[in-house]
């Protein structure tokens, strides 16, 4: 006698409520897997709301405290921190100042959380140069990759003393990521800070409001010739694997939502810690929708966020992460 048939699947039984389709939901988002961008900014008086990122701030010192605090409230233990000095050159020599501004907040949130907390430095020019790019000029205004590189490991051990616990590289330098780790090694930060790479970082056009924020924007030009070129895949995973071979920590792809792709190709070829960016831009355009009336903006930053874990993302830089956390909170 034949079996019987194997009877058909009804996976609608399985969607049925609420709590059926949380209990076998396969890709989660909680608080601990999101990181929060803050900008510190040295000379105002007040928190400064950024007018392109509705809910993001230039903070002063103190206001970043308090945000932080608030942050952990929620849940969200992760902070990557940006500096907007007071002084700019043609150097970025700020970047290095162990009073500069992001060195100050790192150790003020250290002193308020202790180990608590993990606290990311961006290791980078644009904020500190007068010309806006991520490296020293040249004679001709390209930037010099290995004087670019220099610099980075100065800010990073600066950044690694202050107590980063890791420093994030995001100048898409050629070599970066091995200049920085021998600094710090010689330093003694060898058992320290690690290296969050932006191992694959696009030249996007989806940077502008982090633009207002940061206050870095080229002067001229663009950075093109630097960070990769949008219809680069490939290209992007072997820039991840020359990262881990040089000593990155963690990987950082960025943009995160238009890039779904590209993150599930890197956690693929090399099973590292993964990071992805969720941009200024694809934050603003979500918010700019909603007011309009056009979409449900909460569901559509909540299913964005959900999305770029799902694509492999281990982490998720997003400046939606106190209001996401809060959201997830029972």
């Amino acid at each position: 006698m034949e079996p019987a048939p194997f009877p058909v699947a009804r996976p609608r039984r399985l969607r049925r409520t609420a709590a059926l389709r949380a209990a076998l939901r396969e890709t989660t988002l909680v608080p601990s897997q999101l990181v929060a961008p803050l900008f510190v900014k040295e000379g105002i008086p007040g928190p400064q709301p950024v007018a392109s990122m509705p809910g993001v701030a230039q903070h002063t010192l103190d206001s970043l405290r308090l945000e932080a605090k608030e942050l952990r409230a929620a849940g969200v233990t992760s902070f990557l921190l940006f500096g907007v000095p007071a002084h700019k050159d043609a150097q970025g020599s700020a970047a290095w100042d162990d009073s500069g501004p992001v060195q100050t907040a790192l150790r003020a949130l250290r002193d308020d959380h202790g180990g608590d907390v993990v606290l990311i430095a961006d290791t980078c020019l644009d904020e500190y140069t007068d010309h806006g790019h991520c490296g020293p000029l040249r004679p001709d205004g390209t930037v010099d990759n290995d004087a670019a590189n220099a610099a980075y490991g100065r800010a990073a051990v600066s950044q690694a003393a202050a107590g980063a616990d890791l420093v994030a590289p995001s100048g898409m330098m050629d070599g970066q990521v091995a200049a920085i780790r021998a600094a710090l090694d010689a330093a003694g930060h060898g058992e320290g800070a690690g290296i969050m790479a932006y191992c694959t970082k696009y030249a996007s056009a989806l940077y502008g409001p982090f633009r207002d924020a940061a206050e870095c924007a080229p002067q001229f030009g663009d950075r093109s010739s630097y960070q990769m070129d949008p219809g680069n895949a490939e290209e992007g995973v072997r820039e991840a694997l020359a990262d881990v071979a040089e000593g990155a920590d963690v990987l950082l792809v960025k943009p995160a939502a238009a890039y779904l792709d590209v993150i599930a190709r890197v956690k693929a070829a090399t099973g590292m810690p993964l990071a992805a960016y969720h941009v200024s831009g694809e934050y603003a355009m979500v918010h700019a929708a909603a007011e309009r009336g056009w979409i449900d903006g909460d569901r559509v930053m909540a299913e964005t966020l959900l999305g770029i874990r799902r694509a492999g993302a281990d982490l998720v830089i997003t400046y939606a992460a106190g209001w996401l956390a809060r959201r997830l909170q029972p």
